[in-house]
């Protein structure tokens, strides 16, 4: 294989919105795509009226209203997925499509469906993820404070290798800070995931700033102005901040999945940055948060400064 051929297959790090539309995915991100082995991430545009059927091969999915509601039919049962107006709008309920499976998605209205997913080995039975079971934090304090909605994070909802958790920052905030990396198996302290980040910015014209920097000699490092469809991929590195400009709230949803024998979320602060939260205690969540209540039923917790909770 040539020089040439071997840059051709390196995959570009910011995913600027449809430069990696596939047919009826306006993003398609598979482990072929990425270079990596494990995480994808795919975004369903579906017409009033329509469907889309696909097979989860040797992936175990979380089908994610982003916009709508859908039905998702699989292993003989039917999911009615209510859905919600926007991101910016509220929590969602959802369903997990195993591995091995077809599952068929429809819409009589039509929206957008996130699909993230993670190669695994388990097959898991296909269920439904209720809106108000979803768990709705809010970490950070002053302007690190960002609402979090952990649908499928590690401890809260069953998969084998497939972690997701959406993330809100209001206008002029910064999450994803400290930054921190997840790219070694450091028993006990890190784990390693393979990680994408698809960002939605609220208003329009929108737009916010997303930052990786190596980790390591050759490292991935990214400076990316981010809009509306927009993915970023990290494979390796200190990610953050992401920056929210003022009077537009971002959103991104995190698909995360890697090698490790246990699922589990275990992050570093970079040495630089860590020293933040220790101004946090001090401080004020943001009183724009949470963006929304939580449904009915799920409860809103504040998440201790001291925690390693950096989302």
């Amino acid at each position: 294989m040539s020089d040439h051929d071997d840059q051709r297959h390196v995959p570009e790090r910011h995913v600027p919105a449809g430069s990696a539309a596939d047919g009826p995915y306006t993003l398609r991100v598979d482990p072929e795509q990425a270079g990596w082995g494990y995480s994808s991430l795919r975004v369903l545009e579906l017409e009033p009226g329509g469907s889309h059927s696909f097979a989860a091969g040797d992936s175990e999915w979380i089908v994610l209203p982003l916009t709508g509601g859908c039905t998702v039919r699989v292993q003989g049962g039917t999911f009615e997925l209510r859905g919600r107006k926007s991101v910016f709008k509220g929590v969602t309920d959802f369903a997990y499509v195993p591995r091995d499976a077809h599952a068929q998605i429809a819409s009589g209205a039509g929206g957008r469906f996130a699909l993230a997913g993670a190669k695994c080995e388990r097959r898991l039975p296909a269920r439904y993820g209720p809106a108000p079971e979803v768990p709705v934090e809010l970490r950070g304090a002053g302007n690190c404070s960002r609402q979090v909605n952990n649908f499928a994070a590690a401890d809260t909802f069953p998969c084998d290798k497939l972690i997701a958790v959406e993330v809100l920052t209001p206008g002029g905030n910064w999450s994803s800070y400290p930054p921190h990396k997840h790219d070694e198996h450091r028993p006990g302290t890190e784990s390693e995931l393979e990680e994408i980040y698809y960002f939605e910015i609220d208003g329009p014209g929108g737009l916010g700033y997303h930052r990786v920097s190596p980790s390591k000699p050759g490292g991935t490092d990214v400076l990316a102005e981010v809009r509306t469809g927009d993915a970023v991929l990290i494979p390796d590195g200190w990610h953050g901040p992401s920056i929210a400009a003022p009077g537009r709230d971002m959103y991104y949803l995190n698909v995360m999945a890697g090698p490790g024998a246990t699922r589990e979320w275990l992050i570093r602060d970079h040495p630089d940055h860590g020293w933040i939260r220790e101004t946090w205690p001090t401080q004020p969540v943001d009183p724009r948060l949470p963006l929304y209540e939580a449904p009915a039923g799920a409860g809103t917790a504040t998440v201790a400064a001291a925690e390693k909770e950096t989302r």
